[in-house]
C-alpha cells in the first residue's frame, strides 16, 4: 500500500503517546514539539508525507519546528476544528491515492472511511511508527557492521 499522505489528529495522538514529554501536559509546547520531531523522523524513514493537525490557532504558540511540504504542521482557525481540516484534506487528496487518517475519534473515522480514506487508531499508529524506527535502527546497525568488516579484510593481491 502506497500512501499519498498521512493525516494526523495531533491532540488525539498526543493523548495516547504518553512517552512524549513525560510529566508535561498533553497540550504543552514540549509535547507538540516531540510529536513533530518523531513524525519527522518517521517521514525521513519512510518517505511518506505527514500532515499534523492541531486545534486552536492563536491559543497556543506555534511549534518551533518549521512546516514543510513533507511534514506539514497545521493549526485550525477560530470557528474551525482540526477534524474539519482533516476531512477536507482527505477528500481533496483521495483522487491522488490512499490517505491514512490517524485518530481515535470514531465519528471522524467514519467520515473519513465514507470519503474513501483509511483510518488507524492512535495505538496502532504508534506501534507502526515504533516498529518502523526499530527496523531502521536494526538495518543501520547491520549495515555499519558489514562496512566495518569490509575494511578489516586484507587487501586482495593479484599475482
Amino acid at each position: 500500500m502506497v500512501l499519498v499522505r498521512i493525516l494526523v489528529d495531533g491532540y488525539s495522538l498526543l493523548h495516547n503517546w504518553l512517552e512524549l514529554a513525560p510529566g508535561r501536559p498533553r497540550h504543552s509546547q514540549a509535547a507538540r514539539d516531540e510529536l513533530i520531531r518523531r513524525l519527522t523522523r518517521y517521514h525521513d524513514a519512510t518517505g511518506t508525507p505527514v500532515s499534523i493537525f492541531f486545534d486552536g490557532a492563536g491559543k497556543f504558540r506555534a511549534s518551533a519546528a518549521e512546516s514543510t511540504p513533507e511534514v506539514e504542521i497545521l493549526y485550525s482557525r477560530a470557528g474551525q476544528t482540526a477534524d474539519q481540516m482533516i476531512e477536507r484534506a482527505a477528500h481533496r487528496l483521495r483522487p491522488y491515492g490512499d490517505v491514512l487518517v490517524v485518530t481515535d475519534d470514531r465519528a471522524e473515522q467514519d467520515t473519513v472511511i465514507a470519503l474513501g480514506g483509511m483510518t488507524a487508531s492512535c495505538e496502532n499508529f504508534i506501534r507502526m511508527v515504533e516498529a518502523t524506527m526499530a527496523d531502521l535502527q536494526h538495518n543501520i546497525k547491520h549495515h555499519n557492521r558489514r562496512e566495518r568488516n569490509r575494511f578489516k579484510r586484507p587487501p586482495i593481491c593479484d599475482k
